[in-house]
């Protein structure tokens, strides 16, 4: 086997319809298949060292439209178990925790005062994320039940029927029977949410720094997929707006006359 034919195998691949990732795994496997039989003196080199599957463009996360939000947030909840279920669903929107994040809530990092909650992130990264007025109110409700359910001395927020704290897969099982329950018109996940919160607060913001920060994303660019903008656009809007910007030719811009 040499190189030719590995190129051969990823185009035809492509051809038929397989995505960058797939053929990237299988170039995988075949670079571990070529370290076995280096290592056992069987090969001489590799014909797939080096090479690198095309890219294919990020899927963006679906969302939700505020109104499909609304259908499936406001629905009553008059059980425990709904009342945490209705208040983990506006934690998710109101606050866009991950699920991770969630789950690993404590009743201290709640300040129910100042609206705000304390979330640990990825790499153990601490943030305060603002909670929103009707997960607030939903918080409130679920802590007035919690002591029904939670057994003694169990610090986290949200626990189970058996009063210890939820694992996360039954969040998403939950989620997924609400969502059918209440007629939603896609599946519905703790990702859903998530960007669903990140999308809406773009849309009537602008402000990516912002969102950046209150999702808990170290890198912008992994923000700038996840609420469907491009560098490009950013660059536009930068050398419209900004007045240290170059124009063509190298001249800087200069700003504006301040009207007031």
């Amino acid at each position: 086997m040499t190189e030719h034919h590995v190129r051969a195998f990823v185009a035809a691949r492509r051809r038929g319809g397989a995505s960058g990732r797939s053929v990237q795994r299988a170039l995988s496997a075949l670079r571990s298949f070529y370290r076995y039989l280096l290592r056992e003196g069987l090969a001489g080199s590799s014909p797939a060292q080096g090479l690198r599957a095309p890219k294919s463009p990020r899927k963006l996360p679906a969302t939700l439209d505020p109104d499909q939000l609304a259908h499936l947030l406001d629905a009553p909840a008059d059980s425990p178990l709904a009342i945490r279920d209705a208040a983990i669903m506006e934690l998710f929107y109101s606050s866009g925790l991950r699920l991770a994040e969630l789950v690993g809530l404590d009743r201290a990092d709640l300040d129910l005062a100042d609206a705000m909650v304390e979330v640990r992130g990825k790499g153990a990264k601490t943030r305060r994320v603002p909670i929103g007025g009707p997960a607030l109110e939903a918080l409130r409700r679920w802590l007035a039940v919690r002591p029904t359910l939670a057994a003694e001395g169990e610090p986290a927020v949200f626990v189970s029927e058996r009063g210890r704290r939820l694992h996360p897969r039954t969040v998403q099982v939950r989620l997924r029977q609400l969502a059918l329950a209440r007629g939603a018109p896609r599946h519905v996940h703790p990702h859903l949410l998530r960007h669903s919160f990140a999308s809406h607060l773009l849309e009537s913001s602008g402000d990516l720094r912002a969102v950046q920060e209150l999702l808990g994303h170290a890198n912008i660019g992994t923000t700038q997929v996840y609420t469907h903008l491009d560098f490009q656009h950013l660059a536009q809007v930068y050398d419209t707006a900004h007045p240290r910007a170059r124009r063509k030719g190298g001249v800087p811009k200069k700003p504006e006359p301040d009207p007031t």
